[in-house]
């Protein structure tokens, strides 16, 4: 039996692609290096440090090499969750309906499976490899960590080992724990290493941690709003999916007010300074103007990329907020 023409052509080029090197570009957009939101944990425990002066007697190179480990880490276990995710996107088909006919707002270049510059093999064994230096990484902050409270090495544990899972073997952000997921990384991307650094756990840190790990959460439903075709389609199992669009946009408005009652609530709890929500006030303001950009003017797309500009501003207020804390005392 003769082969098509098209068909063997085909082949070729999938043969050729599988036997030439992959760029390093293809595999920095596999790993979404420009998308830096969850390491900004680092600066924000960084500055957590200085302000409470709870350095549990490390020096200063001590707890610089803790920090830079950690990162490393931390990017290393990024890209391998962004690395299987986009895998079990291809496999399924949900990304190339999410950045099919989207593809110039969505970026097509961003999933290198959908646009041919890897191929699966390619990504499958990056994958690894990140989980692999994601667990040398950890390994090597843990044991130069001048503390190790259990609960602080407990957190690393479970990074480690549910972190790439996002949509990969327990396949959590399909199975409709996709929400809490993007908050918690981000929980556990600060206090693990705030304890490692300090062996304590201070209320004012977890407040920040609550804050930090909404911050993802905010630009990822925005995301899911988009995405609602797609991810129904191979059964994702998000809010947006599962709620009714009203239902969906009272969650992602419940999620902002759960931003702003931290932001005023520990204040008024005496948990953090007085001035606390007056510093914080343009991250409530603009997240008030998010929801209304996707919910009810309907730009969604233009709605998430202010979330993540959003995010950025409000790491660069807390970190701002320990410095001076640090500087002139809390006023508690």
């Amino acid at each position: 039996m003769s082969v098509a023409p098209e068909q063997a052509a085909l082949e070729a080029a999938v043969s050729t692609r599988e036997a030439t090197p992959a760029s390093w570009r293809a595999y920095a957009r596999l790993a979404k290096l420009d998308i830096y939101d969850y390491y900004l944990s680092v600066p924000l425990v960084g500055a957590m440090v200085v302000a409470t002066g709870s350095g549990s007697g490390a020096s200063v190179g001590g707890a610089l090499a803790v920090l830079v480990l950690f990162l490393g880490g931390e990017v290393a276990m990024s890209a391998a969750m962004c690395t299987f995710d986009d895998v079990t996107g291809y496999r399924d088909g949900s990304d190339a309906v999410n950045y099919g006919p989207d593809a110039p707002a969505r970026r097509l270049a961003r999933k290198p499976l959908v646009a041919g510059t890897l191929t699966e093999p390619q990504a499958i064994r990056f994958g690894w490899a990140t989980v692999a230096a994601c667990v040398v990484c950890w390994l090597a902050a843990v044991a130069l960590a001048p503390a190790r409270p259990g609960w602080a090495v407990a957190g690393v544990v479970a990074l480690a080992v549910c972190g790439f899972q996002y949509s990969w073997w327990l396949r959590i952000s399909y199975n409709g724990f996709q929400e809490f997921f993007l908050a918690a990384l981000g929980w556990l991307f600060v206090l693990p290493l705030y304890g490692l650094l300090t062996g304590r756990f201070d209320g004012f840190v977890a407040v920040q941690a609550l804050v930090f790990g909404l911050g993802p959460l905010l630009f990822g439903v925005y995301s899911n709003t988009n995405d609602i075709p797609g991810d129904r389609a191979v059964g994702r199992k998000t809010v947006a999916v599962l709620a009714s669009p009203r239902g969906n946009a009272a969650f992602v408005a419940g999620c902002s007010a759960l931003e702003a009652a931290l932001l005023v609530g520990s204040a008024v709890a005496g948990i953090a300074p007085w001035w606390f929500p007056l510093v914080m006030a343009p991250v409530m303001a603009l997240r008030a103007r998010q929801w209304v950009l996707g919910f009810v003017r309907g730009d969604i797309l233009l709605a998430r990329r202010l979330g993540i500009h959003l995010h950025r501003l409000c790491c660069a207020l807390l970190v701002g907020v320990d410095l001076a804390v640090a500087a002139f005392g809390g006023g508690l």
